[in-house]
């Protein structure tokens, strides 16, 4: 029921037109708009719009152009390097001892940032239930899943994982999961968490706009809502309970992520860093990811639209990019700082983005629009950086960690044959490295209990794979 409390509120920011439709609705749906405006944050809708007041989609970096202009690519180890880093301090074998160590210990724990959908991939649904294994046609949580299940197997301590779904695939999700018994993880292993959503606000008027006469257009608040949603399901007390004292946050769309690499952890641990992030070399100038850049000790990551051209395509004396290293949106953090950070009120800021939003007409018509017609906004985990004191960048082959599905099948890049075409690529290799050999054209996956060339070859039994195979080998059992 509508309470006179929330009419006047819609009065004084002058967004009545949200009840434009109310007397004609039946009272299920009139009580479900009035649950929906009453969990929206006006003090934050007088933010959102007073940003979009700007036209400045940037604003909310507060990166003047002296910083930028700056900036550098961090220094940082390389994984898999086979030497030093350039501080001659981190070398990839103490990096996976102590690695090794940690996932022994059960101080590493995980989150899952799975809020999107499959509707880009003409898939309904969430992303993660999405097929994409070449040979084993797995989904991709039954990939990742299974990664954290070997991971924990491999070390013997199981891994703590925190799934962040949305309000569009929340349901669908536990659903998916709880089906096919988490995949082999416990289900006190996993804790399921949802990320906000906020209104999107149309261009000009900076009104809310509805999207069906009972509902407001919302959108998820980015993969930064992590924090603040992992908060309010109480998950930072989930993985202090379970002895978890880092956490490594990765993607569903990337089902070659690494965020419990070993050597990974053991340089976050070695460089006695909060907040460390993988990175790969960004090869061209208009490639559309976010770099990771330093100034002063302080470091950023810039979306690739905030680089000026001129700026983007700066480069070296060696003729490497300037500004190269791409993130990738896989992360290590220490506990002690996320919970630093969660007390912190402004420390992840609002974006907007200028996109199109299907919306009800004046005549009460869905409008579905070719052209932006609105402002989304949302938070990325990365504008943490500057909170913390000390920040690593490590440098993986985007080859061997770096998989992202974006696009539907037959699209340019990061399209579903992309992704299988990498996998397949990575277990090729795998198996050269293993002293295997493939037959040419046949497609070869990797399960997700082989780690090392010695897991390859017990996988292989003998040395040639002349038909498609997924290299597998009994799930190893977490103590």
């Amino acid at each position: 029921m509508l309470s006179d409390d929330l009419r006047q509120t819609l009065f004084d920011l002058g967004q009545q037109q949200l009840l434009a439709h109310v007397d004609q609705l039946e009272t299920s749906a009139r009580d479900r708009l009035a649950t929906q405006l009453s969990t929206i944050d006006w003090q934050q809708v007088r933010a959102m719009r007073s940003l979009a007041r700007t036209d400045d989609p940037s604003a909310a970096l507060s990166v003047d152009a002296a910083w930028l202009a700056a900036a550098r690519t961090p220094a940082g180890p390389r994984l898999r390097s086979g030497g030093p880093s350039p501080a001659g301090k981190l070398t990839p074998a103490d990096a996976t001892l102590r690695g090794e160590s940690l996932l022994a210990s059960g101080g590493a724990g995980a989150i899952l940032v799975a809020g999107g959908q499959a509707s880009r991939l003409r898939c309904d649904g969430p992303k993660g239930i999405y097929r994409v294994g070449p040979v084993s046609n797995a989904s991709l949580f039954e990939l990742l899943l299974g990664r954290v299940r070997e991971t924990g197997g491999r070390y013997g301590h199981p891994v703590p994982l925190a799934i962040m779904t949305s309000s569009a695939t929340d349901g669908p999700t536990r659903d998916y999961l709880k089906e096919h018994n988490y995949f082999g993880l416990s289900a006190e292993q996993v804790l399921f968490f949802q990320q906000a959503d906020l209104p999107a606000l149309a261009m000009g008027s900076l009104d809310l706009l509805l999207d069906a006469p009972s509902h407001v257009a919302v959108a998820p608040d980015g993969h930064g809502g992590l924090l603040s949603a992992l908060v309010a399901a109480g998950g930072l007390e989930w993985f202090a309970d379970r002895g978890v004292e880092h956490v490594a946050s990765f993607q569903v769309d990337n089902p070659l992520a690494l965020p419990l690499h070993p050597e990974f952890l053991g340089y976050h641990l070695l460089a006695d860093a909060e907040f460390s992030t993988q990175v790969v070399e960004k090869q061209e100038p208009a490639e559309r990811v976010g770099v990771v850049a330093e100034h002063n000790g302080q470091h950023r990551v810039i979306e690739y639209s905030d680089l000026s051209d001129e700026r983007a395509s700066a480069v070296d004396p060696d003729g490497r990019l300037h500004l190269r290293a791409g993130s990738i949106a896989v992360h290590a953090f220490t506990l002690g700082f996320l919970q630093r950070a969660a007390a912190e009120p402004n420390s992840l800021p609002l974006h907007l983005a200028r996109k199109a939003v299907p919306c009800l007409d004046a005549t009460g018509t869905l409008h579905r629009p070719a052209e932006p017609n609105a402002f989304k906004f949302e938070r990325f985990i990365f504008d943490l950086m500057p909170f913390a004191e000390r920040v690593l960048t490590v440098e993986i082959d985007a080859a061997e960690g770096f998989a992202p599905l974006k696009n539907p099948p037959g699209a340019a890049a990061d399209a579903p044959e992309h992704v299988q075409e990498a996998m397949i690529a990575q277990a090729r290799r795998r198996c050269e490295e293993a002293g295997i050999d493939v037959a040419e054209e046949i497609a070869v996956e990797l399960g997700p209990a082989i780690f090392d060339a010695d897991d390859v070859r017990a996988a292989a039994g003998g040395r040639v794979v002349t038909t498609p195979r997924v290299l597998t080998l009994p799930a190893r059992p977490a103590s």
